[in-house]
C-alpha cells in the first residue's frame, strides 16, 4: 500500500537525493508504440527544485526515448528505490518538459548540475503526485562507485563529435516520433 504525499517534502527530498540511480518510464500516446523504462544516475545530475519541481540532465546517449514521448505527451514517471538502508520507493508523477541544447534557459539550468559533460537538455518534470511504497520486494546491493563512462565518452567527441551523434542516433525513437533534431 503506498503513500500519497502532499508534495516533495524535506524526507522524500532527502530520500530521492541520497540514492544513486533511479528510473524514467514514459510512453508515446495511443495503444501503440513501445513504453520505456530508462535508468539515470550519473552523479551530479539530478536536482530536486522545489517541492513541485525536479529536472535532471539528459545525457547524450544512444536513445532518445524520453524526449520523444515529453515532447509528444509530457507523461512521464521517475522511480527512486533503497537498495541500502531501510527498504522504500518513491515515485513521482508528472509532466515533463524538454529544455533543450539550444532553447532559452537551457544554460540556466544545466548551470546548476555538478555533471554538464554531453548534456543535450535539461528534462524537468513538475510533480503532480508524490507517493511512496514499503520497497520490501527490492533486493539489497552496494555502491561501489560511478561510471565515468559515459560523460568521457561524450567529452572526448567534443561538441561537434556530440551533436554527430545525435544526428545520427537521436532524431526519432524507435516509433519514429521526433526527437532531438534540433542539431
Amino acid at each position: 500500500m503506498s503513500t500519497v504525499h502532499e508534495c516533495i517534502d524535506p524526507k522524500i527530498r532527502a530520500f530521492v537525493e541520497a540514492q544513486h540511480v533511479f528510473f524514467v518510464a514514459s510512453a508515446p500516446s495511443g495503444p501503440d508504440g513501445h513504453v520505456n523504462v530508462s535508468p539515470k544516475g550519473v552523479e551530479g545530475s539530478f536536482l530536486v527544485l522545489d517541492e513541485r519541481t525536479v529536472a535532471y540532465a539528459d545525457l547524450t546517449a544512444s536513445g532518445a526515448e524520453t524526449v520523444a514521448h515529453l515532447r509528444e505527451n509530457g507523461r512521464v514517471t521517475l522511480m527512486f528505490c533503497a537498495f541500502d538502508g531501510p527498504p522504500n520507493v518513491v515515485r513521482l508523477h508528472g509532466r515533463g518538459r524538454v529544455v533543450a541544447l539550444y532553447d532559452a534557459g537551457f544554460e540556466d539550468l544545466v548551470g546548476r548540475f555538478a555533471e554538464r559533460r554531453g548534456v543535450r537538455a535539461v528534462i524537468v518534470v513538475d510533480v503532480e503526485r508524490v507517493s511512496d511504497s514499503c520497497g520490501y520486494g527490492v533486493p539489497l546491493f552496494e555502491h561501489v562507485g560511478e561510471r565515468e563512462l559515459l560523460p568521457q565518452y561524450m567529452d572526448r567527441k567534443g561538441i561537434d563529435g556530440q551533436a554527430e551523434y545525435r544526428r545520427r542516433k537521436n532524431r526519432t525513437s524507435i516509433d519514429g516520433l521526433p526527437a532531438f533534431d534540433d542539431d
